[in-house]
């Protein structure tokens, strides 16, 4: 029997000799890190594949259905398929794969909008049945109503408690009536309809014959027209957008000015009403004053008359003391009238510089606002 090839991974040591240990040099080393990188280069290289087996299997699905649907072409190809197996491409050209996904593209979207039509066809007709069910239903529930209101109750009769065969009999021929005369009215539209129809009909085959019938070019000429008009209105309403924005913010600060203007003006009115109150105080202030100064002048007159002895004594009147007291009391009263009356005059004439400074302001910030 053949030898067997010694196992590295085992360490064989001769008989007769005593047990050392391996020099250290010669035992394997495992590196931690080193095989957590190699494990993620795995992991990576596994992600990588399976996104390829996934690309694969949607080309696989792809070419699956493109092979479905022409099967024609593959019947052909099947027939002389074992003569040739040895020289049949094993795979596809970028050419080729982009042909069939154009194709398989070209077919889902025809699917699509076929889809879509039929969609829209049956959504219409469902709402059609709707609207014609909601009349109907509204239709029910009037007659209802008055069959109620005029069997029910109406034609009840007080005194037996039974209902009047003759209301009822009239009801239904009043109902029949209405039936007979809503058929013939539908039966006019009807033909009305018809008519319109026979006159669209006559007008596209005397088109047909004029050459007059609007042709593919024409048609995709139309929706290339339509497409550009379109564009053209968005460009216009996105210009009307901004517009109404700037325009809106122009009212907004209008109206703030307004606000402020007539705050202004309020303010304006008020201090010239108060000019004018604190004008004609002062211009009382001041004939109160010139009257005072005037009596003034009388009592010092007065006084220093009545104060010289000789002047008195030519008089032949001598002032008797009660008098003289009276006198000097009434004479102080007026001094602190004066004065007092001085003193409002000082505090009206500053009350009318401070107005007339607030009026010349106030004008010179509406003058400002107006340019």
């Amino acid at each position: 029997s053949a030898e067997r090839p010694p196992n590295p991974c085992v360490i064989h040591i001769p008989r007769g000799r005593p047990l050392k240990p391996p020099p250290r040099e010669n035992m394997p080393f495992f590196d931690a890190n080193e095989y957590e990188e190699q494990m993620e280069e795995m992991e990576a290289a596994m992600e990588e594949i399976q996104r390829d087996v996934d690309a694969l299997q949607l080309e696989n699905q792809l070419f699956a259905q493109y092979l479905k649907r022409n099967t024609s072409g593959v019947e052909s190809v099947e027939e002389p398929k074992k003569k040739r197996r040895g020289k049949l491409p094993s795979t596809l050209t970028i050419e080729q794969k982009l042909e069939i996904v154009q194709s398989e593209l070209d077919e889902v979207t025809k699917e699509r909008n076929e889809s879509k039509v039929t969609s829209e066809k049956l959504i219409d007709t469902l709402r059609a049945v709707l609207e014609e069910t909601d009349l109907r239903i509204g239709e029910l529930k009037k007659d209802a109503y008055e069959f109620k209101r005029d069997i029910v109750v109406g034609a009840e009769n007080m005194r037996t408690g039974r209902t009047m065969a003759e209301k009822v009999v009239r009801y239904m021929e009043d109902k029949l009536r209405q039936r007979d005369a809503m058929i013939e009215k539908l039966r006019l539209k009807n033909a009305t309809l018809k008519t319109q129809k026979q006159k669209v009909e006559q007008q596209l085959r005397q088109k047909e014959e004029m050459g007059d019938v609007l042709h593919y070019i024409d048609f995709h000429q139309l929706q290339i027209e339509n497409k550009q008009y379109i564009q053209k209105i968005d460009e216009r309403n996105e210009e009307l957008l901004k517009l109404k924005l700037t325009t809106g913010t122009t009212v907004q600060v209008l109206n703030t000015l307004k606000s402020r203007l007539a705050s202004l003006l309020t303010e304006s009115t008020s201090i010239s009403k108060e000019i004018a109150s604190r004008t004609s105080q002062l211009a009382k202030l001041r004939s109160d004053a010139a009257s005072v100064t005037s009596e003034l002048h009388q009592s010092a007159r007065l006084a220093a008359r009545l104060s010289d002895p000789g002047e008195a004594d030519q008089g032949g009147q001598m002032p008797q003391i009660l008098d003289y007291v009276t006198q000097k009391k009434e004479m102080y009263e007026i001094s602190v009238a004066v004065k007092n009356w001085e003193r409002k005059v000082e505090i009206a004439e500053m009350a009318a510089k401070k107005a007339k400074a607030k009026l010349r302001k106030a004008t010179t910030s509406g003058g400002t606002m107006r340019n």
